[in-house]
């Protein structure tokens, strides 16, 4: 395997992987903290590194809109985006799924406004957990470049054929130097594959319809098409990720499973918080505390029998939740897993813990308290009032 080791912000990398997979077409309105993804790409096409067709526009709408456009007329397409840009794309999300159009979008998560906040959470990408993509999170710089590699793959599937988001943490992945190591364009290429779409709305030859009025006589049907779609995008990422290791090195399953082997209690968490619950699973392990991590990748299909078998020898167990679902229940992750895990023949203790919301800081020291409080669950065998918040002035 030949790679080149290289300094990258989570922004860069990301360019640097929609560089190597080379679109047809990108169309793309910038928003912080995404801007320099585009900002970046568009310097590439510029520059004319790649015959990429780029698109600027003048709203996010317009942005996926003119995205679904170009991958219904045959295009390998992507776009990006974040917080109130993904929500503005909110109509154009369920088109493009419904239309099973296999546009991979890399989405920096932040705070959904209001108050206006430009920091991270997942209050975006949890709103949009519904709407027909898959979804892939990312911890580091690495993951971010890796996952949008494997997400054309998996997109343009033909046994899937549903849009890709690929998330990462705003102003903490996506701002942060990391070393990241890039494959060499031509591998990247060559794993992609280049792309036909079947019945391309551009092909005067074989014409066809896109996106016409679908009533009572259909809608549900292609709907529990989508819905199939989505439970075999399973076998589709495992594949794909095998695929992928064999090319880098670099092995992603559903979840990570980080120090699990004889743990007690452990963490469920996104993104680059696992980063943090790692290193103070390190320093509880030193101190005989059977402690470890469960980092989830894949978000949508929501990988049910690997959370479950994850958590077989748990006492307990902490989602730890970036988003509010105002459910009154719990975070999204956390209501998830509770769900996932009803069926499951051993399920822990579970707490919920709302966090980071904004862009709050989260602490080594907050998250050994949550490990504490794990520790007096599993001995007392009960919880008190498992939704909580963590890091919040009351």
């Amino acid at each position: 395997m030949e790679t080149k080791m290289v300094a990258l912000t989570g922004n860069e990398a990301a360019a640097q992987a929609m560089r190597q997979i080379c679109p047809d077409v990108v169309a793309a309105y910038p928003i912080t903290p995404q801007t320099e993804i585009v900002q970046i790409f568009s310097t590439f096409v510029a520059d004319g590194l790649i015959p990429t067709e780029f698109v600027p526009v003048e709203s996010e709408h317009s942005a996926l809109s003119a995205t679904v456009g170009a991958a219904a007329a045959g295009a390998r397409a992507m776009t990006a985006t974040s917080a109130n840009g993904l929500a503005f794309m909110w109509e154009v999300l369920y088109i493009a799924s419904g239309m099973r159009l296999p546009i991979v979008m890399p989405v920096v998560n932040r705070a959904l406004s209001g108050p206006i906040n430009i920091h991270c959470d997942h209050s975006d990408t949890m709103g949009a957990r519904d709407s027909g993509w898959l979804q892939l999170y990312s911890e580091t710089a690495q993951e971010m470049y890796d996952n949008l590699i494997q997400a054309v793959r998996i997109a343009e599937h033909a046994d899937t054929r549903l849009p890709v988001m690929v998330m990462m943490d705003g102003f903490i992945t996506s701002h942060g130097m990391e070393n990241v190591e890039l494959l060499k364009d031509a591998q990247v290429r060559e794993f992609i594959g280049e792309y036909h779409l079947e019945h391309a709305l551009l092909d005067v030859d074989n014409p066809s319809t896109w996106g016409p009025l679908d009533l009572q006589d259909f809608y549900f049907e292609h709907k529990r098409q989508q819905a199939e779609a989505v439970k075999i995008a399973r076998n589709v990422i495992a594949e794909v990720a095998k695929e992928y290791a064999d090319l880098s090195g670099r092995h992603y399953g559903f979840l990570e499973e980080y120090r699990m082997e004889d743990a007690e209690v452990a963490i469920l968490v996104i993104g680059s918080t696992a980063g943090t619950a790692k290193y103070v699973v390190n320093q509880l392990r030193e101190q005989g505390v059977k402690a470890g991590v469960i980092k989830l990748r894949v978000f949508r299909p929501f990988p049910v029998q690997e959370l479950t078998n994850a958590v077989a020898n748990l006492k307990a167990l902490a989602v730890m939740d970036r988003a509010e679902s105002f459910s009154g229940q719990g975070g999204p992750l956390f209501t998830e897993a509770r769900a996932a895990l009803y069926a499951a023949p051993h399920r822990p203790l579970m707490l919920n813990y709302i966090y980071g919301l904004g862009g709050r800081d989260i602490t080594p020291e907050m998250i050994a308290s949550v490990y504490q409080d794990l520790q007096d669950a599993a001995q007392s065998g009960q919880v008190q009032d498992p939704y909580r918040f963590l890091g919040v002035r009351d």
